[in-house]
């Protein structure tokens, strides 16, 4: 479990660069970390810093509809990532905790992402239902599922 003293802030997107090509970028076909939505309104960076003030999780939180239900209101998770050193240790959950409660914030009816097959796990773990097929994501080629977690 996470230590009690990390705590979830909002940070700006430019924070989120190092973390996100250290983890999600690795052993892919690309460095870049920036995601298009990382400006758009309603865009929401979160992180956890160590006890010398380094990153180590970081999640992004984006106004995106949910594609089975396009007019309701939903947040898409982008960019989940924890530093190898502390993966398993909860800062995965109390990101995802913290996102639940900014996207209750906003009325969405929906949480969703494009978890990587490596986390889908985690996800179910979480009260995500995989929707769908897998698919080979574009910009990491990695296998990835379509999760969604219905919030009301």
């Amino acid at each position: 479990m996470a230590e009690p003293n990390f705590q979830v802030v909002k940070i700006t997107t430019e924070e989120t660069y190092a973390l996100r090509t250290a983890v999600l970028r690795a052993d892919t076909p690309t460095s870049d970390p920036k995601y298009a939505e990382d400006s758009k309104l309603g865009t929401v960076h979160l992180g956890v810093f160590d006890q010398d003030k380094v990153l180590i999780a970081t999640s992004t939180w984006v106004i995106n509809p949910w594609q089975d239900d396009p007019s309701a209101i939903a947040i898409q998770l982008r960019g989940m990532a924890v530093a190898t050193k502390y993966q398993k240790s909860g800062l995965g959950k109390l990101l995802l905790d913290s996102g639940i409660t900014h996207a209750k914030t906003h009325n969405a009816k929906y949480v969703w992402a494009k978890a990587r097959d490596t986390a889908l796990n985690f996800y179910l773990r979480n009260d995500f239902k995989s929707v769908g097929d897998g698919f080979t994501e574009g910009v990491t080629q990695m296998p990835h599922h379509l999760v969604v977690q219905k919030l009301l």
